[in-house]
């Protein structure tokens, strides 16, 4: 049961930063989007100011969306930290042999490459 919690950890922590990859990826396609929109500001066409309005406003709507998850997975992060540190201190010594146990096993993986 105990190796369930760890391998619980371990996937929020690759998901975790999977997103925050994921996340920094989709603010720099935000920043081009409105680098390229504000580019077009010289065409005074009315077809090119109404595009160029709506997706302003989409990128504005996408940016709060996108500070809420940040929240969301920063929480999530923070309860994930604080559920480890309480699993180490109720149980050093299970704690103590899960890692040594994790060592072996990744220095077995680094010793056969």
């Amino acid at each position: 049961m105990t190796a369930k919690h760890i391998d619980h950890g371990t996937s929020h922590e690759s998901s975790s930063s999977g997103a925050d990859q994921l996340i920094g990826e989709f603010k720099a396609l935000m920043a081009d989007a409105e680098a390229l929109i504000k580019a077009t500001e010289d065409h005074p066409d009315g077809a090119i100011a109404s595009i160029r309005t709506k997706a302003l406003e989409t990128i504005a709507g996408a940016k709060e969306s996108l500070s809420g998850i940040e929240g969301r997975l920063e929480d999530k992060a923070k309860e994930l930290a604080t559920g480890a540190d309480d699993f180490v201190h109720r149980n050093p010594w299970e704690a103590v042999g899960v890692a040594a146990g994790l060592g072996l096993l990744i220095g077995l993986f680094i010793r056969r490459r």
